[in-house]
């Protein structure tokens, strides 16, 4: 065969056998023999072999995988992936529906679909090609699986049809099916090897593996269920997503467009029972409102999108014995207890330990060691105990008494008045604290330090390198090199990413220093309002609450954490070493104030800047953008598109309506 034909071959098997993976893996309807299927593939792989000018990362022979082992590198999600908002009950979907009648006021569809219980994914398409795959992460970043998310045959490499965008993403779940997971737990016990726990966490940990051969030895699957992107074909969620059939991608047809609250409640109890027959786990239903505009125009909180909300299935529930009660301190000094549990199998995993929260829910519970406890899984999550058998108990067994003095340092134990918890006041001496601030200190969304995970904190600790934030800073080669599972090549990635920290923005820096009450979004407030550590530092209570968005408890907090004398001393060491204590001058002198006390709605889409942009020059130039219409709205910008609600209720308001021109004059 010459290289013309060869060319030829190739290219017509590669396109017969991406049609049976289409017909086999996504539509369930395969035509030819796993036989016959395994003998076109031979014949591709030895074709690729012998004329290798013809290699492609896309080709049907590449989702094998490779033995290669390397890192995964980190990618910032161009949209973010924010979770969404929980509902546990019929009356709090009620709520949802009538929080965005509030807000849009105009008729809507919803589109119930079923929450696949696995490992979310964003694919990246350009030009009908599958370019990159990224886990979830953080929601602002993930990791980078491209190469094994290749070998799984629900996810096309080459789109089909035509009509799809230049570049778009799609986002999914990535699973294990059930009779994948129970043939690889019968082979691990055939073999004496520990049963896997439950087929959530074999696909998480499946995607995340080194090796790529491996992952494609697993049989994952992947549902699809969110497409995002400039020109979509549709404004309809459910339009979008049946388009995305058309070019090859796998959408459950549990997916419903509902009309009204009845629909999707009668949509919540088919799937309730219904779900037990499925092929993959799921946990729930994901209600969204369908037109992509009025998506927009709901926007998004701090933490989740307003237009959606998961309802979660009623937890599975069972018996067992409380064994002994353990305690739990936090980096804040705040005190869990932990229910020590008799094993018991939950909704597919072996639970063995449970939160109790606080010292109230021992006390209403009424809890006793030995006790018989009914445990279940919130949200099919998190276990906690819901009640006593108290028929089973015997008159000898020893009631729960919470603890009087921290279990890590011996310190007397303090609860505030208004809270729930018990707190350790030992923030410099106690070691769970200590770890605690560290960790939080190097996360993703605060400093983003590579390396210093639980575990090598822990041990960093233990061998008294480290005691403090600051001591990060003190940490030299030498004394990493040597330690437990510490090389050269480990050592450099922890010293170089706490150099690269020292670039980290100001918000970032204030939210790491862990600052009670001072989230990320808290710490971005002060930052845009303060600019720098030593306005917040000098800052008196009623400076802070001047600011929009800070409370009472937030400012004392505040004053109360920078009147301490290790974290004034904590702050000059980090700014000596060079971390970010100020907004940057580029950033300060793209501020201005020419927008300072207006709150500005943003409906529809505009020709110059995208929503975000427009939202981002509001911030810059001293103003508030609001997501919803109320008296104290001072403009509403109208782009393109924009739902008729909001337009009749800024009229009816006297809001003046002003145009994406008219806005740029204003901070020109």
């Amino acid at each position: 065969m010459n290289r013309e034909e060869a060319q030829k071959k190739i290219e017509q098997l590669r396109e017969e056998l991406e049609e049976h993976n289409y017909n086999y893996y996504v539509l369930n309807q395969p035509v030819i023999s796993d036989f016959e299927f395994d003998m076109k593939m031979k014949e591709l792989e030895k074709l690729e072999k012998d004329f290798p000018e013809f290699a492609d990362l896309n080709s049907p022979s590449q989702r094998v995988g490779s033995d290669i082992n390397k890192e995964f590198e980190q990618v910032e999600h161009k949209y973010s992936m924010l979770s969404l908002s929980n509902a546990y009950s019929k009356e709090e979907i009620q709520d949802f529906d009538t929080r965005i009648k509030k807000i849009i006021e105009t008729d809507y569809e919803y589109v119930c679909e079923l929450k696949f219980d696995g490992s979310s994914i964003s694919l990246l398409y350009e030009n009908g090609w599958l370019t990159r795959a990224v886990t979830r992460g953080d929601g602002v970043r993930g990791d980078d699986v491209t190469n094994n998310v290749r070998t799984i045959r629900s996810v096309p490499l080459r789109l089909r049809g035509k009509g799809y965008p230049e570049s778009f993403e799609i986002r999914g779940e990535i699973l294990m099916p059930f009779h994948v997971f129970e043939a690889l737990n019968a082979e691990r016990e055939k073999k004496g090897e520990p049963l896997l726990a439950n087929p959530r966490n074999t696909a998480a940990g499946t995607l995340k593996m080194q090796n790529s051969s491996i992952v494609a030895t697993r049989k994952l699957d992947a549902y699809f269920y969110y497409l995002l992107g400039e020109n979509l074909p549709y404004d309809g969620h459910y339009e979008n997503l049946q388009k995305t059939k058309e070019w090859g991608f796998k959408i459950s047809d549990a997916m419903q467009k509902c009309a009204s609250l009845k629909e999707v409640f009668d949509y919540l109890d088919k799937w309730d029972l219904e779900r037990h027959h499925l092929p993959v786990a799921t946990d729930g239903v994901v209600i969204k409102v369908n037109s992509k505009n009025l998506q927009d125009n709901l926007g998004f909180t701090a933490k989740s999108p307003r237009w959606a909300i998961a309802y979660k299935f009623k937890a599975e529930s069972a018996s067992t014995i409380l064994k002994s009660v353990s305690y739990q301190v936090g980096r804040t000094g705040a005190v869990t207890p932990v229910a020590n549990l008799e094993p018991v199998l939950i909704a597919g995993t072996m639970v063995k330990r449970a939160s109790l929260h606080n010292a109230d829910i021992i006390q209403n519970l009424d809890l006793h060691i030995n006790d018989t406890v009914f445990v279940e899984k919130g949200g099919e999550i998190i276990p906690k105990i819901t009640g006593v058998d108290q028929s089973k108990r015997h008159p000898m067994f020893q009631s729960v008494i919470f603890i009087e003095s921290c279990p890590e340092c011996g310190t007397k134990l303090v609860r505030n008045e208004g809270e729930a918890a018990h707190y350790c006041l030992n923030e410099v001496g106690c070691p769970p604290q200590i770890k605690g601030k560290i960790e939080h200190f190097v996360s993703r969304k605060a400093m983003d330090i590579d390396g210093l995970g639980q575990e090598t904190i822990e041990l960093l600790y233990n061998q008294k390198l480290i005691h403090g934030i600051a001591d990060l800073y003190r940490l030299k080669k030498e004394q990493l090199v040597g330690l437990e599972r510490m090389g050269d090549k480990s050592a450099e990635r922890i010293l170089n990413s706490l150099e690269e920290s020292k670039n980290v923005p100001f918000e970032r820096v204030l939210f790491s220093l862990g600052i009670r009450f001072v989230g990320e979004t808290v710490a971005k407030t002060l930052a845009k309002n303060m600019h720098t550590i030593e306005k917040i530092q000098s800052a008196g209570y009623e400076d802070l609450i001047e600011i929009d968005e800070i409370g009472g408890k937030i400012a004392e907090s505040i004053v109360d954490w920078f009147s301490k004398t290790e974290y004034r001393e904590l702050i000059d060491f980090l700014k000596e070493k060079g971390l970010q204590f100020s907004i940057s001058e580029k950033e300060l002198n793209n501020k201005t104030e020419k927008l300072k006390g207006l709150s500005i709605i943003i409906s529809g889409t505009f020709e110059k800047f995208s929503r975000d942009e427009l939202k981002n020059m509001i911030e810059q130039n001293g103003g508030k953008n609001v997501g919803s219409i109320s008296k104290k709205t001072n403009y509403l910008i109208a782009g393109e598109n924009m739902g008729p609600s909001k337009l009749e209720k800024a009229t009816k308001l006297g809001v003046p309506i002003i145009s994406e021109n008219d806005f740029l004059k204003m901070i020109e």
